[in-house]
């Protein structure tokens, strides 16, 4: 599409005005929170100002993006999804929005997600579930219907993933080019592989933090979403570097870098962790695994089984983290600097307590508990210290297996396909985020980078992706085996008319571009 708007095809603002107009008719999705309509076209203006001169700013010059709601927007509302943060306009924008804005990106919205980010289907936060695209595309309605017809169409959608669904499923039908998530034990990857689009999660410290509000510190990294791996690549490019803002971003200067078109593997070393074979992995999903090994072996590479011992603990591990930092964290929301306040004035502390009950829900709640119960003095050595040992085993295990000639690990990126909508809120947030994070958290816990592929549709005409792992920093040849692979498995298009009849007929015409 840059192409196109370089050579007039198009121009940044029909593009923008398609973007808007199809956000509007994916309405029911709820993938957006904001919609921000008048600065997109604003800034699309700007964008073909620039083009009629013939000096667009590069690749993202003009291209609609959208940025989940986590991350700080000067004059945009930023809510996290959250009663605590309703109505909170931020004054400065995150450096990963700031640097989108400065190639040019058109902003088109904000996206929607679990409350502060915390659960893995974007369902718990206080817009409402995020429906994931697929629910509506003729795949999914082929196989479902021969399936069943007692089931009622309403009750059949199927969950976007989490926490970073609203943009996966941005992405995933159409409505913008990129967007970006975060991801802290897998909310890119997971939404990403139940979209059915690419979702990068960079080594810690590529990209910096700062503006997106911390869920974990140690482990948080923005995430990227896009359609294909080498346009992952791109926004990669222009996100990643040093920034003073962060004293955890990386010195070195990084150097954009294109994927080659011919992609070649036949050097390399594919390790494949037999502690993946996680109980709850679904057959189908084991039979993917197993044949994107062959393709490897096929191409040349050497495919060998290794182990990463210390995984079966890193799930515990991460919980304990998880909620020590998530308590830490939450502290700043106490009803005095910004965000919701309690009307209560009885005292400063019932105030505190009554706007933290009102401002977060059960799940935010619980984990600061638990936070706060791991961190108490007398618990502090036995869970805290001890978590951080396991967790220094677990990052070991990876540095074992690539210092053994080992150059990418091959895993399931999900344990099935995405659930219908009614089957995932059975079962409580934790227990969900247990099970769906099991494959992702432990590259966040190593801070190496990783990346979701889209691989084949399941027996119910949903997508199912893989997951490569790579070393830390070596993003260039992690994207060049996963464009490989992308290659090889030539993952269907999404076909959305009956995404469009749902919405029964609004703007018809506007079918567009994007859907051919």
């Amino acid at each position: 599409v840059s192409a196109a708007l370089r050579e007039g095809q198009t121009t940044p603002t029909e593009l923008c005005q398609k973007c808007l107009a199809l956000i509007k008719s994916t309405k029911f999705l709820n993938a957006y929170i904001t919609v921000t309509e008048e600065t997109a076209l604003k800034q699309a203006e700007e964008s073909e100002e620039r083009f009629r001169r013939g000096q667009p700013l590069g690749v993202l010059d003009g291209i609609p993006v959208a940025v989940k709601d986590n991350f700080s927007t000067a004059g945009i509302e930023t809510t996290c999804a959250s009663n605590m943060l309703k109505g909170y306009i931020s004054p400065y924008n995150a450096t990963v929005v700031q640097k989108l804005l400065d190639q040019g990106a058109v902003l088109v919205g904000k996206t929607n997600l679990d409350e502060f980010a915390m659960g893995s289907g974007s369902t718990d936060g206080v817009f409402g579930p995020v429906r994931n695209p697929w629910s509506y595309s003729r795949q999914y309605k082929e196989k479902s219907a021969s399936k069943s017809h007692s089931e009622d169409e309403e009750s059949k959608w199927v969950i976007a993933g989490g926490s970073s669904g609203g943009s996966a499923a941005a992405v995933s039908s159409f409505t913008c080019f990129a967007a970006l998530g975060s991801d802290t034990g897998g909310s890119t990857r997971n939404p990403a592989a139940h979209c059915g689009v690419v979702g990068l999660k960079p080594t810690y410290g590529l990209i910096s933090r700062h503006g997106l509000i911390p869920l974990v510190n140690s482990m948080d990294v923005p995430g990227i979403l896009t359609r294909c791996v080498d346009d992952a690549a791109v926004v990669l490019g222009s996100l990643a570097g040093h920034d003073p803002k962060d004293s955890t971003t990386i010195q070195d200067k990084f150097k954009p870098f294109e994927l080659p078109n011919l992609p070649d593997v036949s050097k390399l070393s594919i390790g494949i962790p037999k502690e993946y074979h996680a109980p709850g992995l679904s057959s189908e999903i084991l039979a993917l695994w197993s044949k994107a090994a062959d393709l490897l072996k096929n191409a040349g590479a050497k495919v060998i089984e290794v182990s990463l011992p210390h995984t079966r603990y890193s799930i515990v591990c991460y919980h304990v983290l998880c909620t020590a930092e998530v308590a830490s964290n939450m502290a700043r929301f106490d009803g005095l600097e910004y965000g919701h306040r309690s009307d209560t004035s009885k005292s400063t502390e019932s105030m505190y307590a009554a706007t933290r009950r009102e401002g977060f829900n059960a799940v935010v709640r619980g984990r600061i508990l638990s936070g706060n119960y791991f961190l108490l003095k007398q618990n502090y050595e036995q869970y805290f210290v001890k978590a951080q040992q396991v967790r220094r085993l677990i990052a070991n295990d990876f540095r074992k297996v690539f210092g053994s000639g080992v150059d990418l690990l091959l895993t399931p990126t999900t344990l099935t396909d995405a659930a219908p909508y009614t089957e995932f809120i059975k079962e409580d947030n934790r227990t969900r985020s247990a099970q769906d994070d099991i494959l992702t958290q432990a590259a966040n816990m190593a801070g190496l980078p990783a990346i979701n592929v889209p691989a084949a549709l399941s027996e119910r005409g949903l997508p199912v992706g893989l997951q490569f792992i790579g070393r830390s920093f070596q993003e260039k040849q992690l994207l060049t085996v996963a464009k490989w692979f992308e290659k090889q498995v030539e993952f269907p298009m999404i076909q959305l008319e009956e995404m469009m009849r749902h919405d029964h007929g609004v703007l018809q015409h506007q079918k567009s571009a994007s859907f051919s």
